[in-house]
């Protein structure tokens, strides 16, 4: 009897507890965040190629390239950039971040540089970027004259060729000059990383979820030219004592194939400054464990160095101005397809573009989601990123030095001084000696 009415009781208990039951979503994997998941989802890689070929239409996208062309140069692609974040969504803010720069370096003349800046404002005022150049060179092989092999600009695929090396920058000894207006497609450097912030603008923008810190989505222009608009941005920035958390700079993110022919579409690079507990180094760190826990496709390999040997890009100017950026590049770089008219449409993998781009959009929502990190100070109460803009200022004071041959004289004229100050010291304590003695 007892059993019957124990087994009664489990029954009406069960049936209450079903009734009242809620629906659960499906179970997500620990630490993985259900928001972010669908932020993912709504990438979309066909976008992305329409963006591809849109830049690449533009045929070339040179900083001295004409600008008063509707459909060509760098003054038509810029606009267009502007106008489509612009459509994105409302609440973007989007603007040109521009600079008057006089002819210097490899800027051969007067120059209007403007990067393509959209704001989403976030409940604090604390920054995170996420950038690309969208500026493209193309120049001419060895032994090549200028305008010469433009077979790759229409977006056909390269005739077969031996490697070669990598074509040394403008500007640089030994490189042929460019034409400023000749076809420079630039599809992978850096319209990979260009499409990635598009479409990294858009998907925030239009997700509905409000963030914590405010996103700044930049494409930035001068690159090619020794990281100019970033250098200027980050200054500015710099001066106005704008708090920059991060910097994910994306040049590079959508080739696949290396110039071997070996195929890796599972692998991207991670480059960060030193030392070992710098920001940027930590920044590198969270993507490498966010990352491929939102993307597990995708393997993150962190380089513990600036960026690659004799090489630079645009989150360098943001690390000598004191604030944390790393450079996220793919893993097997076709330098045959770097800085030529071969870097068009056909060297691009849509699937790893958009793995690459699903992976920033992981590390940027996480980071932007979370609270401020706690400000850390030292013993003599600065905070860490104040003491560690002041070591930059001094090493980039030193360098000036050492590059305009000003240290070894200041060291020379300081060995002097001490060893006179020295001499002085022993004759002033041979006279009291003496003195004493007599």
């Amino acid at each position: 009897m007892r059993i019957r009415l124990f087994r009664a009781v489990l029954c009406v208990v069960a049936a209450v507890a079903g009734q009242a039951a809620p629906v659960l979503a499906a179970p997500q994997p620990d630490g993985v965040d259900p928001r972010i998941v669908k932020l993912l989802e709504q990438v979309s890689e066909p976008r992305m190629l329409q963006t591809l070929t849109a830049l690449q239409a533009f045929v070339t996208r040179n900083t001295l390239s004409s600008t008063d062309q509707p459909t060509r140069g760098i003054g038509a692609a810029r606009q267009w950039i502007l106008d489509e974040m612009t459509k994105a969504s409302p609440r973007l803010h989007v603007s040109f971040d521009a600079y008057q720069i006089p002819a210097q370096g490899r800027i051969t003349r007067e120059v209007d540089i403007r990067n393509v800046m959209a704001v989403l404002p976030g409940r604090t005022a604390r920054r995170l970027y996420v950038s690309a150049h969208y500026d493209s060179l193309a120049l001419p092989r060895r032994n090549e004259p200028t305008g010469a092999g433009t077979s790759g600009a229409r977006g056909a695929a390269p005739p077969a060729q031996a490697p070669r090396p990598e074509t040394p920058p403008a500007g640089a000894a030994g490189a042929p000059p460019a034409n400023l207006d000749g076809p420079a497609p630039g599809v992978n450097d850096d319209g990979s990383g260009t499409a990635a912030v598009m479409e990294l603008a858009r998907i925030f923008a239009q997700s509905g979820i409000e963030f914590d810190a405010t996103l700044v989505f930049i494409a930035l222009a001068g690159e090619e030219q020794g990281l100019i608009g970033a250098k200027l941005h980050a200054q500015k920035a710099a001066a106005e004592k704008t708090r920059i958390d991060a910097v994910l700079n994306n040049d590079m993110i959508g080739n696949a194939a290396g110039g071997s022919g070996v195929v890796d579409g599972e692998r991207v690079r991670v480059f960060s400054e030193g030392p070992e507990d710098s920001p940027s180094r930590q920044v590198a760190r969270y993507v490498a464990r966010v990352g491929p826990r939102y993307v597990p496709s995708q393997r993150i390999v962190l380089v513990a160095r600036h960026d690659r040997f004799g090489r630079g890009g645009d989150h360098t100017a943001f690390n000598q101005n004191g604030f944390a950026g790393v450079r996220i590049t793919e893993a097997n770089e076709h330098y045959g397809r770097q800085h030529t008219t071969d870097d068009t449409l056909d060297g691009v993998s849509s699937a790893y573009l958009m793995k690459n781009t699903r992976m920033n959009a992981a590390v940027l929502a996480s980071l932007a989601l979370a609270p401020a990190a706690p400000t850390t100070v030292d013993d003599r109460g600065r905070s860490h990123a104040g003491a560690r803009t002041l070591r930059l200022r001094c090493e980039s004071a030193v360098g000036r030095l050492f590059r305009g041959g000003r240290l070894p004289g200041l060291l020379a004229r300081g060995v002097d001084a001490g060893l006179a100050a020295r001499r002085e010291r022993r004759r002033r304590d041979a006279v009291r000696h003496a003195g004493r003695v007599d």
